[in-house]
């Protein structure tokens, strides 16, 4: 970053672990102040640790982003502390493993709180701020399962689906508008993050992302270069790419496939913990970090990221090729 340049003021809700934990660290080394938004304190104290070591500065704000008027008030706190806010990153999530016959009501209704509502409290409390200065981004983080429902996450990757609705129809407004406030959904795929030792889940072993896993650092790269770039989407890794693809051409394949898959490609071999906490309702103690269990099987880069990332070089290059062959084919006199 310029060092003659005024740093961003970015928001992060879910800040204290895993993806948001990542993207926060991300920021950081830009230079960027942080409102660092999640419901643990152990977490938020180390994500502002993070924040500061690495040359950013933090604003740590307990808050349940499933709680309309705590984010208003969180959006206020910031930028009375930090400044107007440059960019906002909804992250924040929690998830059920369980058949849909085995969940409750309460837990669909806890799942769509966080994952749903808590992207539109944030994006209207972005929104309130950004619109009448005309500036500002707005990224959603989003996942494969925004497109493909897989078993025994049915509560996520149903509130995944609606961020995607809500993000068609805020993205029409905005262009009828004319506005400046651009917004981008990221979508993600399986990734390493504490998520998996602390999820309710009624499987009877642990529960582990789809492999194949990608690192939370990937996110945030990708999270990152959608704060600077006007995209529509970004889709990380070649798993979310073949997963929205293959669900448009072949969704009843499909259907079929996860239905025989699905349900052990989501746990390991160990027996799950029977007194194993959950944080749907309540945060675990701890500071948890950005990694999970699985540093060992995840991947540290993606090269179909790269690629999207340097698509107009790529697109230039290739075009370049192609015009030295035609050249090359062409009859001299």
């Amino acid at each position: 970053m310029n060092s003659s340049a005024k740093p961003r003021v970015v928001v992060i809700t879910g800040a204290s672990a895993g993806v948001g934990r990542a993207t926060a660290r991300a920021f950081a080394r830009e230079g960027a102040s942080i409102g660092l938004i999640a419901r643990g304190q152990d977490g938020l104290d180390g994500a502002k640790r993070d924040v500061e070591e690495l040359g950013g500065s933090a604003l740590a704000l307990p808050v349940d982003v499933a709680d309309a008027e705590a984010v208003e008030a969180a959006a206020e706190e910031v930028e009375r502390t930090l400044g107007p806010i440059d960019v906002w990153v909804n992250v924040a999530m929690t998830s059920v493993f369980s058949p849909v016959k085995e969940m409750r009501p309460e837990e669909y209704k806890r799942v769509t709180e966080v994952n749903y509502l808590g992207y539109v409290y944030g994006t209207l409390a972005a929104l309130k701020r950004m619109l009448p200065r005309n500036s500002g981004r707005i990224i959603q983080v989003g996942s494969a399962l925004a497109y493909r429902g897989i078993p025994l996450q049915s509560a996520y990757c149903a509130s995944k689906h609606a961020i995607q609705g809500f993000m068609d129809s805020l993205r029409c407004e905005l262009l009828h508008d004319h506005s400046r406030v651009k917004v981008c959904m990221v979508q993600m795929p399986a990734m390493n993050t504490p998520q998996f030792g602390w999820v309710r889940s009624r499987m009877p072993n642990k529960a582990q992302p789809v492999p194949p896993i990608y690192q939370p650092e990937v996110a945030a790269d990708a999270i990152v270069f959608a704060s600077h770039h006007d995209r529509r989407e970004i889709y990380v890794g070649l798993p979310t790419v073949e997963a929205v693809v293959g669900n448009k051409w072949f969704p009843g394949l499909l259907d079929h496939y996860l239905g025989r898959t699905g349900f052990d490609s989501q746990q390991t071999n160990e027996p799950k913990d029977p007194d194993q906490p959950d944080n749907l309702f309540h945060p675990v103690p701890g500071d948890h970090g950005a990694h999970g269990s699985f540093d060992s099987r995840s991947c540290n880069t993606s090269l179909q990221l790269w690629t999207d990332k340097h698509r107009t070089f790529l697109g230039i290059c290739c075009l370049g090729i192609l015009l030295s062959m035609v050249t090359a084919l062409l009859p001299r006199k």
